[in-house]
């Protein structure tokens, strides 16, 4: 015989994603259940974990007791040459976090504001009837609730199930290594564009190491990380072998899609939030999660546009911006020394991609004018 529990929220995922929704709900006095599939928050996540400081403005906590390294400049290279450097506005504009370090420090917020956590906790099943969601565990337990936040990552089983996002999602595949090692430059991140076809090359440093990853954006096809990798670190001083590697995929945007139905929404990478040109997905969690949370909290409190309203608004804030982005990828990608020349080489240009990395900027700001210029080359 199963069991069974209720509550107003039941949120799929403790990611950054889901630990902001469930702490905004928490916080709200709802009461909410945050279920990690994992024994614990942060243990199944290859990420680069760079993302802007300007999502401190989202939180009435400070999240800096999560950040591992501040970033103040980015340097860009063409084939491990040809390097551009750019240096990055404010006193702490953008941040390195390790997942492990940043889900937990998310998840106990969530908790002191009244969250309930559970840990090793699958849903197996999902669905809702007499107004309600009900969530089977693995174990057999169903909770009970009229509220359902989806954000259990770029691997979510439930998003398109319900009708949220893409049904078709689009995948960038990606290859991660974490390596323990001396870092030369502590404050600077790398972005190696020539390296991989339709894709680029990152190295985060963090403390006592460096995270590094390779990205394709168009296609399905990983890029031969081995050929890729055996050039990159002897470049940072490392072993060719070093580390270990691990695949991924990030769900990247791709159009606009509803990001709601009655009584549930999605966010975070579940929602194909990424980033389709330089994959940064832990702002978008971040940001969708807390719009997520206050809008289901609107939601329950009798405000029945309220989820409507998060559509649109990480429509209007995210998705217009993505918009702009995704054509400057499919261009960027497909012409990357000509977009590398044009692009990262013009004088304005590091800065503006250093403004929209903190945040400061969006890709429509850019857009058409290096969309122009790129096309016109071809030509």
């Amino acid at each position: 015989m199963s069991s069974s529990a209720s509550a107003d929220a039941i949120v799929l995922g403790a990611g950054p994603a889901g630990a902001a929704a469930a702490f905004q709900l928490a916080s709200a006095g709802r009461r909410v259940i945050l279920l990690e599939q994992q024994e614990a928050p942060g243990l199944a996540n290859p990420c680069g974990g760079g993302m802007a400081a300007s999502v401190q403005r989202w939180f009435p906590f400070d999240l800096t007791p999560a950040v591992d390294q501040v970033i103040r400049r980015v340097r860009f290279t063409w084939a491990l040459e040809d390097p551009v450097t750019a240096e990055l506005p404010g006193d702490a504009p953008f941040w390195i976090v390790r997942r492990r370090v940043l889900d937990v420090f998310l998840s106990a917020r969530a908790q002191e504001a009244g969250a309930e956590l559970r840990c090793s906790a699958s849903a197996e099943a999902v669905g809702r009837e007499g107004g309600l969601w009900h969530v089977r565990l693995a174990g057999g337990e169903t909770l009970r609730a009229p509220a359902l936040v989806v954000a259990e990552g770029s691997g979510s089983r439930h998003a398109t199930a319900l009708g949220l996002g893409p049904q078709r999602p689009r995948y960038a595949s990606t290859i991660s290594v974490e390596l323990d090692c001396p870092v030369a430059e502590p404050d600077t991140a790398r972005f190696e564009f020539g390296l991989v076809q339709h894709g680029f090359c990152w190295a985060f440093p963090r403390q006592g190491g460096t995270s590094i990853g390779v990205g394709t954006f168009i296609g399905q096809q990983p890029a031969d990380a081995d050929v890729v990798l055996n050039a990159l670190l002897p470049s940072l001083g490392l072993a060719a072998d070093a580390g270990r590697r691990r695949q991924g995929r990030l769900r990247i945007w791709d159009g606009h899609h509803p990001l709601h139905r009655q009584g549930v929404v999605v966010a975070g990478d579940a929602a194909s939030l990424c980033d389709p040109f330089l994959a940064e997905g832990l702002r978008p969690a971040l940001m969708s999660g807390c719009r997520a949370g206050e809008a289901v909290d609107r939601w329950l409190a009798g405000d029945g546009e309220a989820l409507a309203g998060y559509s649109l608004r990480m429509r209007q804030d995210w998705g217009e911006s993505m918009a702009w982005g995704k054509r400057i990828a499919q261009v960027f990608y497909r012409l990357p020394r000509v977009g590398y020349q044009l692009g990262i080489k013009r004088p304005t240009a590091p800065q503006r991609i250093a403004q929209i990395l903190s945040g400061e900027m969006g890709y429509g700001d850019i857009a058409q004018r290096v969309i122009k210029r790129l096309l016109f080359q071809r030509g």
